[in-house]
């Protein structure tokens, strides 16, 4: 009798063993993999690296972001978000200035002075996001807004004729300048200062919000009026973001909404960051170029028409629709 109950027990126990081990764990914690399109710890850098540190914060026992790098210490920036589009990351802080290869409708979030809650109200965001979709790509937000982009020179202007000017660009802002008479070259963000140093370049446009400290050395005036915004998107590989569970989405999605509220155009916080910086311009010796009158509408005017026509070019089923919505 012994024996047999012994023999009993042991079944017992292992079909225990075997029941919980084929039974998942539906609240396990998940890692993904992040990364950002600018150097780790760089102005353009903090705010992802913000969005990641408050989903790892709130998302404890439930998910995690492994941020592995920033652009250009893993690759190119240009070719990022088309990597994480193919399965190389999961989840990536970015600029739509460096995602204009996936989609060419890319620039025209930045090319538009609403805030991100009428653009979702009135279609246009779910008009970008379905865009992006179709590239296996799911857009949650906008996480930063560092303002209006300048045009930053090494030698004075007088007006909005760029003519004889070698200037450091982004695909956003490429035809504006060339519009202008510019000759332009592309180059990853932290030659910039070497590129200005020695004279290879005699400007670049960039956001005031997002300037690097080490280049008011090398830059010597700063030009009125700003042109488009600089928003940060926070965007997902749409088979990873489809793969977790609702809990998981919502995290990501409140954290990113979040932030997007509190950069919307003309919020406290921008306001008083571009101040600051005004202040570290006049300590370096930075003076202002300000166009007015005729000037300063022609120079606003280009920026835009210029913008648009390229947007409309590159994208003629998309780009008029899209002009309707965000401009």
């Amino acid at each position: 009798m012994k024996f047999k109950k012994l023999i009993v027990s042991l079944g017992v126990v292992s079909a225990f063993f075997l029941s919980t081990a084929s039974t998942p764990v539906l609240s396990s914690e998940v890692t993904i993999k992040g990364a950002s399109c600018f150097p780790i710890g760089s102005p353009p850098g903090r705010p992802f690296e913000g969005v990641v540190k408050e989903i790892n914060s709130r998302g404890k026992g439930v998910i995690q972001v492994k941020l592995m790098g920033g652009a250009p210490a893993i690759g190119s920036p240009f070719t990022l978000t088309q990597k994480m589009s193919r399965g190389a990351y999961d989840i990536v802080g970015c600029t739509e200035a460096y995602y204009g290869n996936v989609i060419p409708e890319a620039p025209v979030v930045r090319l538009t002075s609403k805030p991100a809650a009428e653009l979702r109200k009135n279609g246009a965001i779910a008009y970008f996001a379905k865009l992006l979709a179709a590239k296996n790509i799911h857009y949650v937000g906008r996480h930063n807004d560092f303002g209006p982009f300048h045009l930053w020179l090494s030698k004075k202007i007088d007006k909005p004729d760029l003519t004889g000017l070698n200037l450091r660009v982004a695909p956003v802002y490429t035809a504006f300048f060339k519009k202008l008479g510019a000759t332009v070259q592309t180059a990853p963000m932290p030659k910039i200062y070497t590129l200005m140093e020695n004279n290879t370049v005699q400007g670049f446009g960039w956001p005031a919000g997002a300037f690097a400290p080490p280049w008011v050395k090398v830059t010597k005036y700063k030009v009125n009026p700003g042109f488009y915004t600089a928003p940060l998107q926070t965007l997902v590989n749409l088979k990873s973001w489809e793969a977790l569970n609702s809990k998981q989405q919502a995290i990501i999605t409140k954290v990113v909404m979040e932030k997007e509220a509190a950069t919307e155009p003309g919020n406290a916080s921008l306001a008083a960051h571009l101040k600051k910086n005004e202040a570290m311009f006049a300590k370096g010796g930075m003076k202002t170029i300000e166009f007015t009158g005729a000037d300063r509408e022609y120079w606003s005017k280009t920026a835009m028409d210029e913008a648009w026509r390229e947007v409309k070019e590159r994208s003629p089923k998309h780009g008029p629709a899209l002009e309707k919505l965000f401009r």
